[in-house]
Formats: C-alpha cells, structure tokens, sequence
C-alpha cells in the first residue's frame, strides 16, 4: 500500500488519505527470473486531481547484485473500470455508451519490477550503443536513482492496451509478457532520452500504413507461440518486403524479430511450466520444439535457469 500511496500523492500533487482508496481491481503475477507485475485499479474520487505520472527507480548494490532491480511505476486517468467482461455485458453490445451503469470511471497504478537476468536480452540488443538505457539494462550505472516523469503518449497507448484487452487465460500470459516489454522499451526511451516520437531513422516508417504492417507483423508473431514463422512468411502476411519488415520492427520494438519471438516464446514457457504446472515435455511440445533438448538450451539461453531448475524454485 505504501508504494501505491506514494505515486497517487505524486501524482495528484497533494497527500491522499489510506481510506479514500478504494479498489476495484488488483492484480498480481511474480515467476522467478520474469517480471514481477501489479495492476491496481481504483474507483477515481471527485476531489481528485491526478494527473498521468511514471516513475523510474533503478537500485544497484555492488556488493548484492541478486537485490539489484529496474521498476517503472504508473499512475494513469481518463479510463473507465467495467464490472463486467465487455463481450458478455448487453450494455456494451447494444448501448456502447459511457454513461453506462456498470462502468466506473477509474485510476490506475501499474508497477512492473526487471530483474537483471530479464534484462539481459535488452543489454545484448543495445551492446553497442553508448547510451543510459545500455548502462541501466546492463546495469553498468553504479548509483542507484529514481525519475519521476509524465506519461509519454506511446507509453499511454501501450498501458491503454494493456489495461482494455479482452484476452483469457494462456492467450492473455501471451500478451501481457508482450505488453511489459514493450512498455519497457518505450517507458525507457521516453525517460532517459526522450526522442521526438513521430521521428524515425526508417524513411518508410513515417508512412501509417507501413508503420500499421509492422505492428501487424508483431500481433501474428503472438498468436503463432507454438507454430514458428519465417521471417519470409511473415513478411508476405503483411505485404512488406523483408528488409523493411526487419529494420522497421528493429526500430519499433528495440529488438530483432527473432530476439523478440524467442524472449516471447520463453516468458511464456516460464509461465506455463510455473503457473500451469505442465510438464517440460508438455511444454515443448506446445511451443513447437522438436526435441525437448532444443527447448531446454533456449530456455537456459535465455533465462540462464534448466526448465526443471524453474520448477524448484
């Protein structure tokens, strides 16, 4: 609660009282080795006045690297909660308008913890570039510091996202880890050198259209876990060439296409072994490996863990 009170104080620029929260959803998931999640969603009081906040911490300790840890907090308005799932709610189907009885309009407090293995992919991703996010994923920065910020508008449409999906189950593991790590990715970017948000390197990105098929590119990368594409049969999904489809995803997204699918591919494999409690054989097998020897070095490629070393934690 303590955390929670100190970014709605931040963000509404004066304390709140513990009693004046009241909360309409919360929301929990820590596997060993992932991201350590929280979504907590509070019914927004009249009196408030909360304005869009993010704050980065980044805690070093020379001396106990396992504490050390990269959290980015959130602290959003303007969304409504509803009561009920949108496709099962006849308001929604046949009514879709906002004064709608079962939606409460609602704040929103994110909290996502990295631990350094988890970022390790982005290290490697960025190992050449002189640049703060390098030396925070990497942790080579050695003094521990917090920034406290606005939302920027791409971070706000990736939290949007995350927040109004209508996913379920292993579908919705699928795109929540996606989520946390483009978040990342942008929240990072926005925080620690902010660049102008409609600039890219790729020419052909300034075009909607072209940007729309990369995003497209990402969404089949998700709903194909267990059945890998190439990178020639994703590019003829979404009608782009292969060398704009990969330099336009490496601009967006922070990572190659095949970085990205492989980091999705094993965040899923973590939950499905953790929280489902499927077997590594299951597992592999579910995530299209012909051999469970060739899941078993990505997994540790990847998290530096065996699948069964997971499962004892």
């Amino acid at each position: 609660m303590q955390q929670l009170q100190n970014i709605l104080d931040v963000a509404n620029n004066t304390p709140l009282l513990t009693n004046e929260v009241d909360l309409l959803q919360d929301l929990e998931r820590n596997i060993p080795g992932s991201v350590k999640y929280s979504i907590k969603r509070l019914r927004k009081q009249p009196h408030w006045n909360i304005e869009s906040t993010s704050i980065l911490k980044y805690h070093y300790n020379k001396n106990k690297p396992e504490e050390n840890y990269l959290e980015l907090r959130f602290c959003v308005s303007g969304n409504f909660y509803c009561r009920e799932k949108q496709a099962e709610c006849d308001f929604c189907k046949f009514n879709g308008s906002t004064n709608c009885i079962e939606k409460i309009e609602s704040v929103d407090v994110l909290s996502f913890t990295y631990t350094p293995a988890y970022l390790t992919q982005f290290a490697k991703a960025h190992k050449n570039e002189d640049s703060a996010f390098e030396k925070v994923v990497s942790f080579t920065m050695t003094d521990s510091f917090s920034k406290i910020s606005p939302v920027c508008s791409k971070t706000y449409s990736a939290i949007q996202a995350l927040l109004n999906h209508d996913y379920t189950d292993t579908k919705e593991n699928i795109f929540i880890n996606a989520q946390t790590q483009i978040i990342l990715l942008y929240a990072t970017d926005c925080m620690l050198g902010y660049k102008d948000e409609t600039r890219f390197n790729c020419k052909f990105l300034t075009n909607q259209e072209d940007r729309e098929k990369i995003l497209q590119a990402r969404e089949i990368l998700l709903q194909h876990i267990g059945t890998p594409l190439t990178i020639k049969a994703l590019s003829r999904k979404v009608a782009i060439n292969e060398c704009y489809l990969k330099k336009g995803f490496k601009e967006i997204f922070g990572t190659t296409i095949f970085d990205f699918y492989q980091g999705q591919r094993m965040e899923h494999a973590k939950y499905l072994l953790y929280d489902k409690g499927l077997t590594v054989t299951e597992v592999s097998e579910l995530l299209g490996y012909s051999s469970i020897s060739h899941f078993s070095t990505a997994f540790k490629n990847h998290t530096g863990l065996k699948p069964c070393e997971l499962l004892v934690r």
